[in-house]
């Protein structure tokens, strides 16, 4: 009786919307077609709510609109019962080393599981930090990376005012050395022209002296002796009268 009541509660569960619906998306989790190529959500980090250790709660929420709260219950009890009824699993001596092992297990899990699962935490909290760490370390470098950039940017920006900068300057050392060869060009062109003004200048004098010889060389040529003694006698004559007006003034 019990196993088929276990078998026709299975068919009408198969036979309902939301069973079906589970059916047909685990068999789909496992279908090898293009969805699996298809980017998947994230892990999460912790696992789902389980009841008894190893039953998980949607389980529960799945059958409990068609069996109630104690239908799970139900249907695990009645597998069980059926299983051991049609000698499907027979109790032997490894059910009862599987049942200790297991108690062993669950006794573990209840004593040392929480520092494990303390001192795991730990070691991924590591991790994390150490990954955390690296990334800060490399968007500081990024954002460093930018700041350079837009630096660079900013410079290359500004080459156009560097360039109309150094243009100038270049124009102003152009104006300068034109300027310095033109005030070249202006002195010795000064210097030549000064040089045949005093080339002329001493032409003149030249000429001047060499006319005031030649005079003086004539009349000196052109006067007798007898005319040099009557002139000698003349001035000896001059002075003497000289003489004695100023001894008369003298005098007076």
């Amino acid at each position: 009786m019990l196993s088929r009541l276990v078998l026709v509660s299975g068919h009408s569960l198969k036979n309902s919307g939301s069973f079906g619906a589970c059916l047909v998306q685990a068999s789909r989790s496992f279908h090898q077609s293009s969805q699996s190529l298809a980017p998947v959500p994230p892990l999460p980090e912790k696992g789902g709510k389980v009841r008894h250790g190893i039953f998980p709660e949607e389980l529960f929420t799945l059958l409990y609109p068609k069996t109630g709260v104690t239908g799970p219950y139900m249907l695990g009890t009645g597998l069980l019962l059926y299983m051991l009824s049609k000698e499907i699993y027979v109790i032997n001596h490894e059910t009862f080393a599987a049942a200790s092992i297991g108690a062993v297990v669950i006794y573990g899990i209840k004593k040392f599981g929480p520092s494990v699962a303390a001192f795991a935490d730990k070691i991924n909290e590591d991790k994390v930090a150490k990954a955390q760490e690296v990334k800060d370390q490399a968007m500081a470098s990024l954002a460093q990376g930018i700041e350079d950039e837009k630096k660079e940017q900013w410079r290359v920006e500004g080459r156009h005012m560097l360039f109309d900068a150094k243009r100038n300057n270049v124009a102003m050392l152009l104006e300068t050395n034109y300027r310095e060869r033109l005030h070249m060009v202006t002195n010795e062109v000064k210097k030549r022209l000064d040089f045949q003004v005093e080339l002329q200048n001493l032409h003149r004098r030249m000429e001047q002296e060499h006319m005031v010889n030649w005079v003086e060389q004539s009349v000196i040529k052109s006067i007798t002796p007898q005319q040099e003694k009557e002139s000698i006698a003349k001035c000896i004559a001059d002075l003497k009268v000289l003489a004695k007006t100023t001894q008369a003034r003298a005098t007076v």
